[in-house]
């Protein structure tokens, strides 16, 4: 028995390598739609994992040291500074955002300050021009200090080597050009371009005050004998509890970036499964063209004795075959992709463009190839087991509506299962990979319904008068019609691409117009008391209709949830950005500008019990809080541990004034901090902005202005990066579905042979007959649009109105865009397709009917 079946194997295995010496005819769609899907996935997740091992590798450098520390608005006191030292060589370094502004005061700019001490940088190398050690680039001269910064701020001040800058109470002389930052992606992202100076420098500016919003960072290189850096961790928490510092080690150098490129890439990746999937229809419709074709061969191999199990077994191995080769295009541009993306990439990232290989991101990828194929090429195999012997004599397909025996299904079935299975496994986030899965098979779902209900309205539809528009409505819902074939491999890819046209557009719409409408004009950060009373003179003076709203500000690290870590707690990826950093906080009598609370009481304006806390509604529900949980927050060193006493709902589209926490007046009694202002002047011209935030540089130096104008800019730049990278991921979406309705298209050749022949036999011209595919394509690509339109508009309206809380307005060129795509797209490959058919000679089709 076990001989049979290897003979049988090794038999159909023969006549399968002997069929194929005619090389991939009737093959090229399916090997583009798994090459296409594959590689797109292959490519996504080695990048990924090329991004991610070189941020891994080069852990010390990014950090600046073997370990971190990082405190805020306040130094390490000397006990703590006592232990740091005793760990190995501390470097330490101050990080905060100012106005720098030219001598003669024609112009300004919102920085990123970093001042280093001499040890800087303790790993890596900082690269300036002209190449000279940091030391001599930001040594005293005179009665200037000298500074580096960034190219961006060279050129926005029109500066060069030698002219001078002020920040605070401080002259600064441009001695050189930052090139190269070894630690700059330890720092985060900045909306402001950088400049590096000395301690000494940032110390006589007097930026550094009461309250002020600045971060102090002490990195380490570990002495040889140090312990574990684990250890150091535990001791560090353990004899310092109330420090409120954030640790990190080498190991996570860039942990914000580590986990944005790894849920990009599932983005991606997604998107590729989506190709992937697409394709995989054109994989069962090139795999039914195929078999189609060859229906003489297979009823002549019947006829010799073949059973039905070596026929299968014969197209099996073709099909593994040709994927074989899909899969291995699609791994070869995986395995450049690495190599070109960080060729790119290195300019920004502190990435290398090392050749390398990943063979987990390969193996994913061939198993998702793989699956795709057995899912999609049981059920054309099961239906080729079916044509009988008597088909060598008289034209028959295998054009049959009911489904092929359960082995084929169920083999259908747990290819569909198991890549689902492995799409989940492999996710970053598991809930997104589940509900993709599940939106996409009911995609499936609806585009299926749709072609039906089109079948159905056509076929209810009134008779025209035209030939040929009354054979293009015939051809829409006849058996064996193309129109569950075009509607489900173009709509969906239409879906898709119309779906985040609108996200990016509505995203776009709203930084540049509802929100930059709702925003105030300027935010001021870091006024100290003393200055309060001035600065709203000087605002009166400038912006006489303008509103001012100003509150106190203090900053605070969440540590606590009714007593446990939370480092140690499960808390999901929504609400993780509150934890992660310390936070903006303040006080408040009364309820804040908008916000309404939703839950509780708020308390008494002359409340002296234990401290209360308001907290953010929605950010409130994705911690899992209630009323009375007990929030512990470090502020300024001390813990303070606080009740929910309401919950409040906040307008962040406002981008006016709000914070997570509201905090009872008796919780800070005594604390030093500063204030926060916001400048509402919705008449104010660009030049009435210019004035106002020249005037107030001027004044208070040390007082940092942002123009929120130029925070949005920034931001909308950002996202049109961002949807460059979407949309180029999208349109291989779209390829693929090209390439499913292509093959749709070849698969329906042979049955619209027959009915051109039988058409022109009765006497249609060739010019009705184009008229008559021209209208079905027309039709059938209208249909489409219509239906992506929709659905994209209904994911664009969820994601944007209720993920994103923003605005939504329907954007009429995208409607056009999808609809001119749409039609040029079908009847384009159509006619295509068509045109051969038409010259097809009538005898030898009619010999077969």
């Amino acid at each position: 028995m076990r001989g049979a079946l290897l003979s049988r194997f090794a038999l159909a295995f023969r006549l399968a390598l002997r069929e194929m010496r005619g090389g991939l005819k009737g093959f090229y769609i399916f090997l583009a739609c798994i090459a296409i899907g594959t590689g797109a996935i292959a490519a996504v997740n080695s990048v990924s994992s090329a991004m991610t091992r070189s941020i891994a590798s080069q852990g010390t450098t990014l950090l600046g040291g073997d370990l971190r520390f990082e405190l805020n608005n306040r130094a390490a006191s000397d006990r703590e500074r006592a232990f740091l030292d005793s760990l190995g060589t501390v470097a330490t370094s101050t990080g905060l955002r100012s106005m720098a502004r030219l001598p003669d005061g024609s112009d300004q700019s919102l920085v990123e300050i970093k001042a280093v001490d001499g040890l800087y940088p303790l790993y890596g190398t900082f690269k300036a021009e002209p190449d000279r050690p940091v030391a001599d680039l930001l040594a005293r001269q005179g009665d200037a200090y000298g500074m580096v910064a960034a190219p961006l701020l060279l050129d926005r001040l029109s500066l060069k080597p030698g002219d001078r800058l002020l920040i605070g109470n401080a002259t600064l002389v441009v001695t050189g050009r930052i090139e190269s930052e070894p630690d700059a992606v330890s720092e985060g992202f900045g909306f402001a371009p950088r400049i590096m100076v000395s301690e000494q420098a940032l110390a006589a500016s007097g930026l550094i005050d009461t309250g002020s919003l600045v971060e102090h960072v002490y990195k380490i290189r570990l002495k040889a004998d140090a312990p574990p850096l684990a250890a150091i961790e535990d001791q560090a928490k353990r004899d310092f509890p109330d420090a409120g510092w954030s640790i990190r080690t080498a190991e996570r150098a860039a942990p914000n970036l580590t986990e944005n490129i790894r849920r990009f890439s599932q983005f991606l990746t997604l998107v590729g499964l989506t190709a992937l999937i697409v394709g995989g229809v054109g994989v069962a419709n090139a795999v039914r063209a195929f078999l189609d074709s060859k229906r003489t061969v297979i009823a002549t191999l019947k006829c010799l004795g073949a059973p039905a199990s070596v026929v299968v077994l014969v197209y099996l191995f073709q099909i593994l075959l040709v994927s074989g080769i899909g899969i291995a295009l699609g791994l070869m541009l995986g395995m450049v992709a690495p190599w070109i993306a960080g060729y790119y990439l290195a300019q920004y990232l502190p990435i290398t463009a090392d050749f390398a290989l990943y063979p987990r991101s390969l193996l994913l990828a061939t198993l998702f190839g793989l699956m795709t194929t057995l899912a999609f090429a049981a059920m054309p195999l099961g239906h080729s087991r079916e044509v009988p012997a008597t088909a060598l004599f008289r034209d028959q397909g295998f054009e049959m509506r009911k489904l092929p025996s359960w082995p084929y299904v169920g083999t259908a079935a747990l290819a569909i299962a198991a890549l689902a299975a492995l799409a989940v496994a492999t996710a970053y986030d598991r809930r997104l990979a589940l509900i993709f899965l599940v939106a996409m098979a009911g995609s499936f779902v609806v585009l299926r319904l749709v072609a039906y209900g089109v079948a159905a309205l056509a076929r209810r539809s009134p008779r025209v008068s035209s030939p040929a528009l009354r054979l293009a409505v015939g051809n829409i819902h006849r058996p064996g019609a193309l129109t569950p074939s075009v509607i489900l491999s173009l709509g969906l890819g239409l879906a898709l691409l119309v779906t985040l046209s609108l996200i990016d557009g509505n995203l776009r719409r709203s930084l540049t117009g509802t929100l930059s409408e709702k925003a105030p004009n300027f935010f001021f950060v870091d006024i100290q008391r003393s200055q309060l009373e001035d600065f709203r003179a000087l605002i009166g003076r400038e912006a006489p209709g303008g509103t001012l709203t100003e509150v106190p500000m203090l900053r605070g690290r969440i540590i606590a949830f009714n007593g446990q870590d939370v480092t140690k707690m499960n808390v999901p990826p929504e609400g993780r950005w509150v934890l992660r950093g310390d936070r903006g906080i303040t006080y408040a009598t009364e309820v804040p500008r908008n916000s309404t609370v939703t839950q509780g009481q708020w308390w008494p304006a002359d409340y002296k019990g234990e401290p209360l806390v308001s907290f953010s509604e929605q950010e409130g529900k994705e911690l899992g809080l209630k009323l009375g949980d007990k929030v512990t927050v470090n502020v300024l060193g001390r813990n303070i541990t606080a009740t929910i006493a309401n919950f409040r709902k906040l307008d962040w589209q406002s981008l006016s004034i709000n914070f997570v926490m509201v905090f009872s007046p008796n919780t800070f009694a005594g604390a030093p901090h500063a204030w926060i202002a916001t400048l509402m002047e919705p008449q104010a011209k660009a030049e009435d902005e210019a004035r106002i935030l020249r005037s107030v540089t001027q004044t208070f130096p040390t007082i940092t202005s942002v123009r929120v104008k130029d925070a949005l800019d920034t931001v909308n730049e950002l996202v049109g990066q961002l949807a460059v990278a979407i949309r180029a991921a999208a349109a291989i979406a779209l390829i693929s579905s090209v390439l499913v309705l292509a093959g749709a298209l070849a698969a329906g050749n042979r049955a619209r042979t027959h009915d051109a022949v039988v058409l022109k036999t009765l006497g249609a011209t060739r010019a009705m007959l184009i008229r008559a595919f021209t209208y079905e394509y027309l039709l059938l690509g209208l249909a489409t649009a219509i239906f992506a339109l929709l659905a994209g508009s209904v994911a664009a309206w969820y994601v944007v109105s209720q993920v994103m809380k923003l605005p939504v307005t329907f954007l009429p060129m995208v409607a056009l865009a999808t609809l001119a795509l749409a039609l040029v797209t079908t009847i384009g490959i159509g006619l295509a397709g068509t045109w051969r058919v038409l010259g097809q000679k009538a005898a030898p089709v009619l010999r077969e009917l």
